[in-house]
């Protein structure tokens, strides 16, 4: 049964093909320039927002994952993921493919954040939320239909040993290796989950590989433990053996630091997320699969473990 990664080489597509050797030897990696996980993995060079590509790149899966991250920019955004997740669609109807697609949190509505399920309102308050709103509807427009058989996992921020771009390697861990102090978004004394990407992966190939988890919304595996971005900080303060130094970045500096470097620029209307708590609840995937999170300390472990590799 042969299985598809289009966006194979970042910090979920490289777990997920190492999970999904445990249901299948025959996985297809797809990505611009994709590196084998498994020694069976065929690969399939491909720039995903080449459409052509696309239908090919499909062709002959029984079940096809969907962990790409295009550039976070809006405008890529706007322009990108609607036509791509379309030809996706096209493609499975055609080849009869199951389609997995692993989305984040931002189409839930602002006064759910403190404590976020499958079944809260979506109503996404930030324009990258929208983008993510229509590609999600696009999914269940056609489940409705009975025109396909889909399933969405979803995952809070996260942080894991193959997760180089989360916000607690590049703003935390590593800030701290350069003897520099952590920077913390928002309000670091407010809860944050996170969810740890192996976590994520092992459930992502769990759902495509489970009959009855399609047509639904998942939360993958996040941990319950109540731990504030400042705990988190201090986690990794402590795994490094340094002093958990920390500087806030408000607002007003995320704004003047986007004259100098343009992805600033995308996170002014995400704040939200970071001045009040952000509780990401797993509940539903843990009760029908008996799987619960690793722990932060374990977890923290190991990225920090990755990091000094």
């Amino acid at each position: 049964m042969l299985q598809t990664i289009l966006g194979s080489g970042g910090g979920i597509g490289v777990p997920l093909a190492r999970e999904l050797k445990k249901y299948t030897n025959k996985i297809r990696l797809v990505s611009r320039n994709p590196q084998k996980v498994n020694d069976t993995d065929e690969l399939f060079p491909a720039d995903a927002s080449d459409l052509r590509l696309i239908d090919k790149a499909i062709a002959g899966s029984e079940v096809v994952y969907v962990t790409i991250g295009f550039k976070y920019n809006l405008k890529v955004w706007q322009k990108t993921w609607p036509p791509f997740m379309q030809e996706v669609i096209n493609s499975c109807k055609k080849h009869n493919s199951r389609l997995v697609f692993f989305d984040n949190m931002y189409i839930y509505a602002k006064n759910t954040i403190p404590f976020m399920t499958e079944d809260v309102p979506v109503e996404p308050p930030s324009e990258k939320g929208k983008v993510r709103k229509i590609v999600r509807d696009m999914i269940f427009n056609e489940v409705e239909k009975k025109n396909l058989h889909a399933v969405i996992a979803r995952g809070a921020d996260f942080y894991g040993p193959e997760n180089k771009s989360s916000a607690l390697t590049l703003m935390v861990a590593s800030n701290l290796i350069k003897g520099k102090k952590a920077q913390a978004f928002g309000n670091p004394d407010k809860i944050h989950t996170y969810t740890y990407t192996p976590d994520a992966a092992k459930a992502t190939a769990l759902l495509g590989n489970t009959s009855d988890a399609y047509n639904q919304e998942w939360h993958v595996p996040t941990t319950k433990e109540r731990i504030t971005t400042l705990g988190w900080i201090e986690l990794i303060a402590k795994e490094l053996n340094t002093e958990a130094k920390v500087q806030k970045v408000p607002g007003w500096m995320i704004n003047a630091l986007g004259l100098f470097v343009p992805i600033m620029r995308e996170f002014p209307e995400m704040m939200y997320q970071f001045e009040q708590d952000y509780i990401f609840d797993s509940s539903k995937f843990e009760k029908r699969f008996g799987i619960t999170a690793t722990s932060p300390a374990e977890g923290i472990k190991k990225m920090v473990a990755g990091l000094k590799k």
